[in-house]
């Protein structure tokens, strides 16, 4: 696991730690233009699944962010990923939005209704009842079970929703099969997006604003991890778990240089 200055690659998490609110946070625009003058390897996560990289380009460009869309990396995105891994060219019943729908689609699945390989649930505003229900007998009919993240629970100005985690557990309780869930705090999702910018766990870090998911599987996958504490953890957050992030920080612009630094033409 490496010390900050042997982190040569960098994932981070998105809300909480660079936005909040579609507000950039203090030190984010000049964290994203750092890695960007030096050359820096980089991906930004988010365990949703709704949006396309190129819609989450947009939103954090209004937010005063300037992160490319190759430089996204979604759950949809890790779980088109695991299912084309695992099955090349397959099929499969999605319940979820365009983010999830168009990652499969570019990883070369077909989206049926008729004896898929797998029922992919993803985070969506509009869950029907009908699309719950065929899910189910798809599922106890031999498809394989996959959740792109295992948030019960998503924000919204008027207070929680109920989000992928809270529908997969209804789909579970009612085929009696646990789905394989490819988001954070799965390590998994790390290891795609190394993949994806070429990066090893060695000399990677991971800054996340949750302890349950983000320095769980940062730790899992042996990256360096950063806390930050402009999103939902506190020091009593921390105290409830058994294990640690490599450090702790009140903000992301604790990650700037501070002193004038060279970059490589």
């Amino acid at each position: 696991m490496a010390s900050r200055d042997e982190v040569e690659c960098w994932l981070t998490d998105m809300d909480g730690v660079l936005v909040h609110e579609n507000q950039a946070l203090p030190g984010a625009p000049e964290l994203i233009r750092q890695w960007q003058d030096q050359g820096t390897e980089f991906l930004v996560l988010t365990n949703n699944s709704i949006f396309t990289p190129r819609d989450l380009s947009a939103r954090l460009r209004q937010s005063g962010l300037h992160v490319p869309e190759e430089r996204i990396w979604t759950s949809a995105l890790a779980t088109a990923d695991f299912c084309a891994s695992q099955m090349p060219g397959g099929s499969a019943f999605v319940i979820g939005e365009a983010g999830m729908t168009t990652a499969l689609h570019e990883a070369g699945f077909i989206m049926t209704e008729t004896a898929p390989d797998y029922v992919v649930v993803g985070e969506t505003r509009n869950y029907s009842f009908e699309a719950i229900t065929k899910a189910v007998r798809l599922i106890r009919d031999g498809a394989r079970f996959i959740v792109t993240n295992p948030d019960a629970t998503g924000p919204s100005a008027e207070g929680v929703l109920p989000a992928t985690g809270a529908i997969a557990a209804m789909i579970e309780k009612a085929t009696g099969k646990q789905p394989y869930v490819v988001g954070k705090p799965n390590p998994m999702m790390f290891r795609s997006a190394m993949n994806r910018i070429g990066a090893h766990s060695e000399n990677t870090g991971m800054i996340g604003d949750r302890m349950d998911t983000d320095v769980q599987a940062g730790i899992e996958a042996g990256l360096h991890t950063v806390l930050v504490m402009t999103g939902i953890s506190d020091q009593a957050e921390i105290d409830k778990y058994p294990f640690r992030p490599s450090e702790v920080i009140a903000g992301v612009h604790e990650l700037l240089h501070t002193e004038p630094y060279e970059v490589e033409i």
